[in-house]
């Protein structure tokens, strides 16, 4: 039967809305999933209702936060077939990445537990005798998380968890073609013991977002966006706070570059490169875009990499496959745009394109070889099974290629040599960088986020975003009994800068 669910809103369903389907890919005539989408109005009430759950929530001692956090990652894993069943389902992810996801939100709890007790601040010392200085981490307000769902759980969880544990309240709106997984990530974090109107997901279409988003800046009851999806539509948000003068936290797209040196092991990053340009059918933020190969290993490893592609299973996402179906019709119909971009000069492998024979919304893996720096295929994210190949001569033209397309979000090079890695840490642009490993594969505990094209420079996970989801308060305590004004009431002390030995 389709799983019949709705936005909640401070503990109670809101069962009014336009409805919506979320289908299986891999059988899209199966719906997987009823919700009713939510307008604007509703989504600035859900921001107002947690505007004033989170005033409670904030006096919670953090270390006690921390718990639910726990408690949250103990239910996730004693759910993680079950949540991991459904996220194939709804997105076709293969269920053994669909284990890997449900086990970094997991990682995320385990790591953001222990955060609960370290919210430091700091004492400093004063410029000025019998007064102290401190600094306090305080939770920002009320968080609007907006997510995509190529990641329809691991990625939400890494705003949720420590937005709830800083002392925020989340409206979270999840992708709609992902409704049945995140729906099921909110059941679980409600079951840890939240309070009601902590913690509030809305299902809602673009367009009203914006609407509701814009609607709550202006009445104040949103303090944080978090924001994980295109480049364009990030752009959008990223315009809409400035006007209100806050700064997102924006996840956006990627042209992910993998340099091959002449000197690398070409078995490793032939399978870095199957695993980062076709894992989860290319529909990763930190999928690979283009190969940049040394001109005199191009061949050998354009050979070994398309026997690699002919020898994956692509299929049923319940099977031991490399990849599944597109997410979505949506994102099928824009793969299909991609494929235009394929021009005379190009050299297509391993056969042929487009969708395969059958049902599902599966499609042919391509490489493209032979693109070139003002290609489309070479300067625009596409989403979708298709990688592009091209050639340099030296490192510093390799980083100039990997940085061409103005993104900056995850970048690889396979090398034996360790002065080859540091000049391209060092020249490359991107927030993330993988020596002789694929560009996918983010670690609960490391800074996730890009630059240019790819973000604003905020970071997710580890301790580096709770700088997104706190500020700092600076605090004087002044014991002397009297007013000491700061730069004037300071002794000085005088040297004899004359002196000479």
């Amino acid at each position: 039967m389709t799983r019949q669910i709705a936005s909640v809103i401070g503990g109670k369903n809101e069962p009014t809305g336009s409805p919506y389907t979320s289908t299986n890919p891999a059988r899209p005539s199966e719906a997987v999933a009823a919700v009713p989408l939510a307008d604007a109005a509703t989504f600035a009430r859900a921001c107002r209702d947690a505007a004033e759950a989170q005033k409670e929530w904030s006096r919670v001692p953090a270390p006690v936060r921390g718990r639910v956090i726990a408690s949250v990652g103990r239910l996730v894993e004693a759910n993680t077939e079950a949540l991991a069943r459904l996220v194939t389902e709804e997105i076709g992810k293969p269920y053994a990445e669909a284990l890997g996801e449900v086990r970094e939100i997991v990682d995320t709890c385990d790591f953001f537990l222990g955060e609960g007790r370290r919210l430091y601040g700091q004492t400093v010392p004063s410029e000025m005798p019998d007064k102290n200085l401190f600094t306090f981490r305080v939770p920002v307000g009320v968080a609007a998380v907006i997510t995509a769902g190529n990641f329809p759980v691991a990625v939400p969880s890494w705003y949720l968890v420590p937005a709830l544990l800083c002392g925020n309240a989340v409206v979270w709106k999840p992708a709609e073609y992902a409704a049945a997984s995140a729906h099921a990530l909110y059941r679980l974090f409600a079951a840890a013991g939240l309070p009601d109107g902590v913690l509030n997901i809305v299902f809602a279409d673009g367009a009203a977002t914006y609407e509701g988003l814009e609607l709550a800046l202006s009445e104040g009851t949103v303090q944080k966006v978090g924001f994980t999806g295109s480049t364009a539509v990030g752009r959008s948000v990223g315009e809409l706070c400035g006007r209100h003068l806050q700064s997102p936290c924006l996840e956006l797209g990627g042209k992910n570059p993998m340099v091959v040196m002449p000197d690398a092991e070409l078995d490793l990053a032939v399978e870095g490169a199957l695993f980062s340009g076709f894992g989860t059918a290319g529909q990763r933020c930190t999928s690979l875009g283009t190969v940049i190969v040394h001109r005199d290993v191009h061949d050998a490893f354009v050979r070994a990499y398309v026997q690699a592609v002919q020898a994956a299973k692509i299929g049923d996402p319940n099977g031991d496959v490399l990849y599944g179906p597109l997410l979505d019709r949506k994102f099928a119909e824009r793969y299909e745009e991609y494929l235009t971009w394929i021009e005379p000069h190009h050299t297509v492998l391993p056969g042929p394109t487009g969708r395969m024979e059958g049902e599902g919304l599966y499609y042919h893996p391509v490489i493209v070889d032979g693109v070139r720096p003002d290609d489309r295929l070479f300067l625009e994210e596409t989403f979708g099974p298709i990688v592009g190949v091209t050639t340099f001569d030296t490192i510093d033209e390799a980083i100039a290629l990997a940085n061409r397309p103005g993104y900056g979000l995850s970048s690889s090079i396979y090398t034996t040599d360790p002065k080859a890695a540091f000049r391209f840490r060092e020249g490359v642009s991107a927030g993330m960088v993988s020596v002789n490993n694929s560009t996918s594969g983010a670690e609960a505990h490391l800074p996730f986020g890009g630059n240019g094209k790819s973000g604003n420079g905020s970071r997710q996970s580890g301790v580096w975003v709770l700088d997104q989801f706190t500020r700092w308060q600076a605090m004087n305590w002044d014991y002397s009994g009297r007013l000491q004004k700061a730069q004037m009431d300071v002794a000085d002390i005088t040297p004899d800068l004359a002196f000479r030995l």
